[in-house]
């Protein structure tokens, strides 16, 4: 878990216009929300949040929100980016409580190549990318490493197969499906089925009965 400080301003105007201006002069229109007090709308330099985003650890940074001597700690629940230009338009904070739980999806990434896969010639099937914890921020996994490399054709590896930390909850399911091995001939037979399905398509009709030319004979 890492923990970066990002000055921020009160946003005294609002609508669309004002967010326009404020993303023209290279800003971005935010809101802080949560921890039971009421909403703020904040602008924060567009330049400097990409900054410490590309230099954090993981996407459950904790930010230290500063507006003049007041801090609040909070992390990024949505932002919103334009498609076409890949340029942030909005940002949700929520704050958090450092002495209180809160759930979070922590990313898996997978080490090794499973044995199906190197001499088997398996299919590895990466079903579920990360799973959902709760602990307290500052216990707050960057992500959870699952070694595939013995796994064969035909196995596979659930969610209570994770390393998780004792100060961290699982709260998806234990048995949730993370990574499968398939055998190559299953991938194959569908292939073949399609194949077959597409010359049958465009096989000649065949004709029943007598042509003109037997009729005449």
């Amino acid at each position: 878990m890492s923990k970066l400080v990002l000055e921020v301003e009160k946003r005294e105007e609002k609508g669309s216009n004002a967010s326009r201006r404020i993303r023209a002069r290279g800003d971005v229109p935010a809101v802080v929300f949560g921890g039971g007090i009421d909403s703020v709308p904040i602008v924060v330099n567009r330049k400097k949040v990409i900054e410490l985003l590309q230099g954090s650890a993981g996407g459950n940074t904790i930010f230290l929100l500063k507006v003049g001597k007041d801090e609040r700690h909070a992390m990024i629940r949505e932002m919103q980016v334009d498609p076409m230009r890949g340029q942030i338009e909005h940002i949700d904070f929520q704050r958090i409580v450092m002495t209180e739980k809160i759930q979070v999806d922590v990313p898996i990434e997978l080490e090794g190549t499973p044995v199906g896969v190197r001499i088997d010639q398996g299919i590895l099937d990466f079903v579920s990318r990360e799973v959902a914890v709760t602990c307290l921020p500052g216990d707050i996994p960057t992500s959870f490493t699952l070694d595939v490399s013995d796994l064969k054709i035909g196995q596979h590896l659930e969610a209570k197969d994770l390393d998780i930390p004792e100060n961290v909850e699982l709260i998806d399911d234990p048995i949730r499906l993370i990574v499968s091995v398939a055998a190559p001939r299953l991938v194959e037979e569908e292939e073949e089925t399609e194949e077959d399905l597409l010359e049958a398509g465009t096989a000649e009709p065949e004709v029943v009965g007598k042509t003109a030319e037997e009729e005449d004979s």
